[in-house]
């Protein structure tokens, strides 16, 4: 049975994965965000919720006391800093696995049509700060996997093949019970994917974008 720590855990990929991972594991989760009451419900049996910051350090060190994994699954501007003070606090606490949700394009990776157009659409500074949070958990002495989904939808299928770091990105989209049923494998085996930045699409889903945008 593992301690699981996850960050940002009303997003809907989290949400996800914590169904998956009450159902199909042991783990103890440890829910952490800033308004709890986006929740609802939880089983109190398996789960412990935690109103914080990912910005605050001190709160991700008390948050990371007892934890195995950090699943992140945290968004926003100010991403860079978070990955910044998660890094640090995992660092303080002797925590060494994370579980890191970004998103595809940051290593320019995007091949074609679909690359000009996922760049289009993310231009702006997105993929500039994700990429600058995936080099600070790059640059860090931990076990990280970094997951950089395709664009994401709703469909209730798990249907996804990976590529790796300095490989041409696969596909256009992916679902977000994917991701979190890859998120669920990795703090079943932690072992794997280990130093690792993942990319993760639907097979056969190439194209020029999403074929539901």
């Amino acid at each position: 049975m593992s301690n699981v720590l996850i960050l940002g855990a009303a997003g809907k990929i989290a949400r996800l994965a914590e169904q998956q991972l009450l159902t199909d594991t042991e783990a103890q989760l440890t829910l952490f965000l800033r308004r709890p009451e986006r929740l609802g419900n939880v089983d109190g049996s398996r789960e412990k919720v935690i109103a914080g910051d990912a910005t605050q350090q001190d709160q991700l060190v008390a948050a990371m006391q007892g934890q195995d994994i950090v699943y992140a699954n945290l968004a926003g501007a100010d991403i860079e800093e978070q990955a910044a003070k998660v890094v640090a606090a995992m660092q303080q606490t002797g925590v060494q696995r994370l579980i890191w949700i970004s998103t595809l394009g940051i290593y320019d990776e995007v091949p074609g049509a679909f690359g000009k157009w996922n760049h289009q659409m993310l231009d702006g500074g997105y993929l500039q700060t994700y990429a600058a949070a995936a080099k600070v958990i790059e640059a860090a002495a931990i076990d990280y996997t970094i997951i950089r989904p395709a664009w994401l939808s709703n469909k209730d299928e798990i249907d996804y093949e990976t590529t790796q770091k300095g490989d041409p990105f696969k596909g256009t989209e992916v679902s977000r019970k994917s991701i979190a049923a890859l998120v669920v494998k990795l703090v079943q085996d932690p072992s794997q994917a280990v130093r690792q930045s993942v990319g993760v699409n639907k097979p056969n889903t190439d194209g020029d974008k999403p074929e539901w945008y």
